[in-house]
């Protein structure tokens, strides 16, 4: 494996988010309504607060994890990404469009699964008719099948049959295929024709996918100077009109080839004219985004797509702490999984920070940013800010983060930080319907460096924390920065109650004379987390947010099923079949979880740890017939351990679980009744949740995690 795929993974993956919010906002528009609204459109047309989840880009980052998930030592299976659907989709909300049975691909295959068909059958024509099964998420969800086989693309085209063929069949897999063994050979090869010949030749010639690529490609070769005649040429011949669905894979994948050939293997040039077309504009985009940032690598990325994106991107799972992420998380992680597939290590310092700080802001990548901000606790007019990645110093690997911010006056404070949680406000709108919670919690430890160069002004730095929920500022010990070495800072959030940690980062003071026209010039580098929560969620006082007016949430929970509201001091949820929530950081490994809850009506109320999704977890609580009951969900509930304990409806109880290895106990009022050891591949790490099943209705007061 080439040292530098690890930087065409991460830009390629640029590419497709550049593509994605390029798309998005005139998703469904027709050729001429883009013309007539925008004439040339060569720039993002909505600048976003900040660009909220879509689905394309959820498949691709979660499916992905049936890799890992399935342990099948990356001998993937179609059966796997059915399990990492249903794991990370919430039921019926978010992650994609849940357009009805038989009218959304993905709708129908996930109720598909649910209902026991399996993959790959629950995908297929033979289940699901060809209108269906050949829509076009089979091409738009493949992309990290293609990154994460570098300069291999007949693993690409492997996975991605077996991925595609989940919810799709027909021509939904073979565009999986051929869009994955693009991208997997543009790690070796930039010439555009090539690269689609390639992922030609392996699918087969006569089926219509092929036909469509061929046509236009021949119509490349004869009039290769007007892209928008060869778009008039795919309108009357390959368009909307003559392919059912809402979204038919063929047209769309006419305009990705037609824009990767007239593109010329210019990224801007290619990822302009495919969104210049309309139609599934944010998808074709976010193919063609990467496979061009693949082959043009970094360098071939333009700062003006790049700024506005900062290295973020949300999710909308069922997990809510995975749905913040940044692009070299992302990029690190499917580095990791591809040279784990080779069979080789990483180079180094990728290697070390994968193994212990995947989630740090590193900054190794060139131009990277991990999202980072800014904000003043003083008047902020025409100050100007500049965060440019550098490889002028840096604490650990190559590169750090160099931050200059001028005029600075006499009551500025600056804030150079990591947002960790998100609330409706931070957005323009609730596609795909986010919610999340913390990436960071009373408890733990936060470590960050920084450093001040010879040519800067005197500056005191410490880091700190913000609770959303009163407007608390919590420091560290503040030190005065020595130019010309770095400065090592820790800060150990104390135990809170009611606390929402939203940022986290770097607080400097300017010293010497304050005045207008001061600065501030340093490099920040290794911003990282560790450590155990120790925290407690009152949910009598918990806040609701309103996204959309069918969009709601309780802060810091994502719901995967079941009626969830606050009522009465309590926090309620009930269902008609199963109803689950989640909350906190799905990386936890042991703590003791401590719930105050109370049973309404039916006989299920139960409370999780270690949630690692939809499929993974284990449940503690009362079950019929006067139990006690410990259980491990493995796509279905089993039961480990049960007791006689004369449980009452309308009375409140304290379950208190502690998980250490694999060894859990569960105490009910500071007794404890039930002591498992699970030897049958334990989860060992995960978040926790709160559960009814069979029509049952329970309320929840506090949690507490320490």
């Amino acid at each position: 494996m080439k040292n530098e795929y690890v930087e065409r993974i991460y830009s390629g993956l640029l590419g497709k988010i550049i593509g994605i919010r390029l798309g998005a906002p005139i998703e469904g528009w027709t050729y001429d309504k883009i013309k007539n609204v925008y004439g040339e459109l060569d720039y993002y047309p909505v600048d976003y607060r900040d660009f909220a989840a879509d689905d394309d880009s959820n498949g691709p980052l979660f499916f992905l994890r049936a890799l890992e998930d399935g342990r099948g030592k990356f001998s993937l299976t179609p059966g796997a990404v059915g399990e990492a659907l249903l794991n990370y989709a919430p039921f019926e909300h978010g992650f994609f469009w849940w357009g009805g049975y038989g009218t959304s691909t993905e709708h129908t295959a996930y109720l598909n699964l649910r209902a026991g068909i399996p993959a790959p059958r629950s995908g297929s024509i033979e289940q699901n008719g060809s209108a269906v099964a050949e829509q076009i998420g089979g091409q738009i969800f493949i992309d990290t099948w293609g990154l994460v086989c570098p300069g291999n693309p007949d693993l690409a085209a492997d996975y991605a049959e077996k991925a595609a063929s989940v919810t799709h069949g027909g021509n939904g897999v073979y565009g999986g295929i051929f869009i994955a063994s693009c991208i997997a050979h543009a790690f070796e090869e930039r010439n555009i024709h090539r690269i689609i010949e390639k992922g030609l030749s392996y699918i087969p010639a006569g089926c219509e996918y092929a036909r469509v690529v061929r046509a236009v490609m021949d119509f490349h070769e004869k009039n290769p100077k007007n892209w928008r005649d060869c778009f008039a040429y795919i309108h009357a011949n390959w368009g909307y009109d003559r392919y059912p669905g809402n979204c038919h894979i063929i047209p769309n994948t006419a305009v990705v080839i037609l824009g990767l050939l007239y593109g010329e293997g210019d990224f801007s040039r290619t990822i302009t004219i495919t969104n210049m077309c309309g139609w599934d504009t944010d998808c074709n985009v976010g193919n063609a985004g990467t496979i061009m940032g693949v082959a043009c690598g970094l360098e071939g990325i333009d700062e003006t797509w790049r700024k506005p994106i900062n290295d973020f991107i949300v999710c909308s799972s069922v997990v809510g702490s995975m749905n913040i992420m940044d692009i070299p998380y992302v990029a690190l992680y499917i580095a990791r999984l591809a040279w784990a597939i080779a069979g080789e290590e990483l180079a180094q310092p990728y290697r070390e920070i994968a193994a212990f700080r995947s989630d740090a802001c590193h900054f190794e990548y060139p131009g990277s940013t991990h999202a980072i901000r800014v904000r003043f606790t003083g008047k902020q007019d025409k100050i100007q800010v500049n965060l440019s990645n550098s490889a002028e110093a840096a604490h650990t690997g190559k590169r750090s983060l160099k931050v200059h911010i001028t005029p600075l006056g006499a009551a500025d404070r600056v804030l150079v930080f990591k947002k960790t949680h998100y609330v409706p406000a931070d957005f323009h709108d609730s596609r795909y319907d986010p919610s999340f919670s913390p990436l960071l919690y009373p408890g733990q430890t936060v470590h960050g460096s920084v450093m001040l160069p010879g040519y800067a002004g005197g500056v005191q730095a410490a880091l700190y924390v913000h609770n959303s929920e009163n407007g608390a500022l919590i420091e560290g010990e503040k030190k005065t920065l020595e130019k010309g070495a770095w400065t090592e800072l820790t800060l150990t959030i104390p135990a809170m109650e009611g606390a929402i940690i939203d940022e986290a980062g770097f607080v400097f003071d300017i010293l010497g004379e304050r005045h207008n026209g001061a600065d501030l010039c340093c490099f920040i580098d290794d911003l990282w987390f560790e450590g155990t929560a120790n925290y407690t969620v009152d949910l009598a006082v918990a806040r609701l947010e309103c996204w959309s007016g069918l969009h709601r949430e309780i802060a810091q929970f994502s719901r995967l099923k079941g009626l969830w509201y606050l009522e009465n001091g309590y926090a309620h949820l009930s269902c008609a079949d199963f109803g689950e929530v989640y909350t906190g950081h799905h990386t936890w490994n042991d703590y003791t979880a401590s719930f105050t809850i109370k049973p309404i009506i039916g006989h299920d109320h139960y409370v999780n740890i270690r949630v690692q999704g939809a499929l993974r977890s284990y449940a503690a609580g009362f079950a019929e017939s006067g139990k006690l009951v410990f259980e491990k969900n493995e796509k279905f509930y089993r039961r480990l351990a049960e007791i006689p304990f004369a449980w009452e409806p309308g009375r409140d109880y304290t379950i208190t679980v502690k998980a250490r290895g694999n060894h859990f106990t569960v105490a009910v009022d500071e007794t404890e009744y039930i002591s498992y050891t699970d030897h049958e591949n334990p989860y060992l790490s995960g978040c926790v949740g709160l559960s009814t099943r069979n029509g049952s209705h329970c309320a929840y007061r506090f949690i507490r995690i320490g």
